[in-house]
């Protein structure tokens, strides 16, 4: 038995976050800046470039849940890998591992072929128009197939977290998004492929992070290895971790149809101004939100393992840290909007108007945004104990239960006003906030309090 991960159980707890953390961090900013290079490209293809980019951003709801695919079985599978090396079961986290990869496989094969034969009916959906559908289409024909190298890039790279090897998975990331940069320009303009080459030099750079991700799951130097033996369903193995991994499915999943229900409300009160200034609160918010998802993704082995190691002391020390750090950041974060509202807007646009617009929007829209820091520490925290039916109630209760009713129903009860509508996030936010807060005490408390009845049994 190899033990090497043992670091998790004994290094200092804040050390360990801070060292596990920052290239999380560094990864998520690299993910969203290469993004966002890959738009600036577009953009600027000669004649088309405003319709070409207004195409390909109709493509990101699609591509968002297609990412949450990975999410369900990698934010599932992971925790509970880092959970069975902390009972010292290197054995059982490796069969969780053979199993997700094959089970990205099988999602990447059915993606692939519902994406090629109802992809336009899809787009149109998701507000593609007679005049931006062929960019549209074109750029998800050859997304769509590359899916495969999607789903394992991203999936199987939250194993190399699990294992507390941070470092290593953020090279995923880098090295997917310097081939993603060179390679955009090449075929985009180089080439003169247009759309169809900034799909192709992504789904090229996703191909090469999925391999490096492969070479270093079978590579000497990562603790579980990737096995063909282990390649085999076994639903006992399979079942819990996607259970657990449908948190995480519904926040990214639901995010697209969030955008699709916030724009069809505007529309109809604001017009385009309101649809364009949410577009910019949405990138704000999910700009701003990516060091505490890094955070909570450097956290989360920690918590893991450390749970599985039945010592919770430093679960508990490292969900308190999680907590502050996270709740530093969101409040931070929060002043910023709330002190120079203009300030994050006008990186998204240069037009006056809209950011006049969006500066009193996202005051509203982010009023709560201080307290997102609680509400992310915890429901990773449920995620990464391995509580998937807390954390599966969480997650449905914010979006589902609460934010897309109330952004219909805010303007009819207290007027037909866009400021109703941007409204409904940070309701909806204090709600959620304050049940996740409730709900996670009673399920935190009885997490520690097993563990250490656990301990005491195995000791006598």
């Amino acid at each position: 038995m190899r033990n090497e991960n043992e670091f998790l159980g004994k290094e200092s707890v804040g050390k360990l976050l801070f060292k596990l953390a920052i290239p999380a961090i560094t990864a998520q900013i690299i993910n969203l800046l290469y993004n966002v290079v890959d738009r600036i490209y577009i953009g600027h293809i000669p004649e088309i470039g405003s319709l070409a980019l207004t195409g390909v951003g109709v493509c990101l709801p699609v591509i968002m849940i297609i990412s949450a695919f990975a999410a369900l079985v990698s934010m599932g599978a992971a925790p509970n890998s880092s959970i069975y090396m902390g009972k010292k079961d290197n054995e059982t986290a490796e069969k969780i591992m053979g199993n997700s990869f094959v089970l990205l496989i099988i999602i990447s094969v059915i993606l692939t072929i519902a994406l090629l034969i109802w992809k336009e009916d899809l787009l149109l959906i998701f507000g593609a128009s007679e005049n931006t559908i062929d960019y549209s289409t074109n750029y998800m024909t050859i997304y769509a197939i590359g899916t495969l190298f999607v789903q394992i890039a991203l999936g199987m790279n939250a194993f190399i977290t699990a294992q507390g090897f941070a470092k290593y998975s953020m090279f995923t990331v880098l090295i997917g998004a310097i081939v993603n940069i060179i390679l955009d320009p090449i075929f985009i303009f180089g080439l003169n492929m247009g759309v169809e080459g900034a799909a192709l030099a992504t789904i090229i750079s996703q191909g090469i992070s999925a391999l490096w991700v492969i070479l270093f799951l079978i590579s000497k130097k990562s603790t579980l290895k990737l096995k063909i033996n282990n390649f085999k369903i076994n639903y006992k193995v399979i079942l819990p971790c996607i259970a657990l991994g449908i948190a995480p499915f519904i926040m990214q999943a639901t995010e697209s149809v969030l955008m699709v229900c916030f724009n069809s409300s505007l529309q109809k009160y604001g017009g385009d101004l309101a649809v364009g200034a949410m577009t910019i609160l949405i990138s704000v918010m999910q700009f701003s939100m990516l060091p505490l998802q890094g955070l909570s993704q450097g956290a989360q082995p920690i918590i893991s393992y450390n749970y599985g190691a039945k010592n919770s002391k430093r679960v508990k020390s490292c969900f308190f840290l999680l907590l502050i750090a996270s709740t530093i950041y969101s409040t931070l974060i929060w002043m910023i909007v709330m002190i120079f509202p203009k300030l994050l807007p006008s990186v998204f646009s240069d037009n006056e108007e809209l950011i006049n617009y969006a500066s009193w929007a996202i005051k509203l829209y982010m009023m709560v945004s201080f307290a997102m820091g609680v509400q992310i520490a915890c429901q990773m925290t449920l995620i990464s104990i391995g509580n998937a039916v807390a954390s599966v109630i969480v997650a449905i209760v914010r979006k589902i239960v609460l934010l897309i009713p109330l952004i219909y129903l805010m303007p009819l009860i207290f007027g037909y006003e866009t400021k109703f509508i941007y409204l409904a996030e940070p309701v909806a936010d204090a709600f959620a906030i304050t049940f996740t807060i409730v709900l996670f005490i009673i399920q935190f408390r009885k997490c520690l309090k097993n563990i250490d009845s656990t301990k005491q049994e195995v000791n006598i």
